[in-house]
């Protein structure tokens, strides 16, 4: 249930969505791979909105050149964990939700123990390689999976529902090569604002999601596509993975 003080902190979004739609954040699980320059605002975005339980991974530290665009952590953050230096903040953000930061790399090992109870699993990394281990968990575990990435002005997303869309590697049959990337803040901040969106919607059961496409975002030339995308039957990841 809500307190008097959450209903007054969300009472411009309880308009919209009702104290049902509400209770239904509060008692929600986000799982947010990466803590950077996508992260950054996912986490912040669904804090605030009051998705009460946001458990936040990344095994990397604050270095400088990350602060053009990683707007959850500051020069005072500097060789500090991301999700020490996110979960700092997140607790001032929002009192009322439970946040869980774990410093590590996900794994093979790790990645059934750390994804697989959550109601929703967002990509915010910057490899194909990670990308593609959420990806497997998502779809065995039938987890909504958001994916979002961002190179320069640019930026894409999809989400993927095992069963009802293709996965990522439906999309993307070879992994992209690893690679030091340009990046605008702004990009970044546009991608994941539009991943955390696309979040609530879902934890919320709204229709009219990124599912079955892949929208690509130019801020360069200000436009956006959006690309169909089919599930591919003979996919070793979700071709045998139908909704039940």
């Amino acid at each position: 249930m809500l307190s008097d003080e959450e209903k007054e902190l969300y009472s411009r979004q309880i308009m919209m969505i009702g104290e049902e739609g509400q209770n239904r954040l509060k008692s929600s699980k986000a799982v947010i791979a990466g803590c950077g320059g996508l992260g950054s605002p996912i986490v912040t975005y669904l804090a605030v909105a009051g998705v009460g339980n946001i458990r936040v991974i990344d095994m990397d530290s604050v270095e400088i050149s990350n602060l053009n665009r990683q707007i959850l952590h500051w020069h005072t953050d500097i060789e500090k964990d991301k999700v020490r230096s996110a979960g700092e903040k997140l607790e001032k953000i929002n009192p009322y939700i439970t946040v869980e930061t774990i410093a590590t790399k996900i794994t093979e090992d790790n990645a059934e123990e750390l994804l697989s109870d959550a109601d929703i699993i967002i990509d915010a990394l910057d490899n194909y390689e990670a990308r593609f281990l959420l990806n497997r968990v998502a779809v065995r575990n039938k987890i909504a999976l958001i994916h979002g990435a961002v190179h320069g002005f640019h930026g894409q997303m999809t989400t993927i529902v095992p069963g009802k869309t293709p996965c990522l590697e439906c999309l993307f049959k070879r992994k992209p090569p690893k690679e030091l990337f340009p990046i605008i803040g702004a990009s970044a901040g546009v991608v994941g604002t539009m991943q955390a969106n696309e979040a609530i919607k879902y934890l919320l059961g709204e229709d009219n999601l990124y599912t079955g496409r892949l929208v690509v975002w130019d801020g360069k030339n200000g436009t956006t596509e959006e690309l169909k995308v089919c599930r591919n039957p003979s996919c070793e990841i979700c071709g045998s993975c139908d909704e039940k």
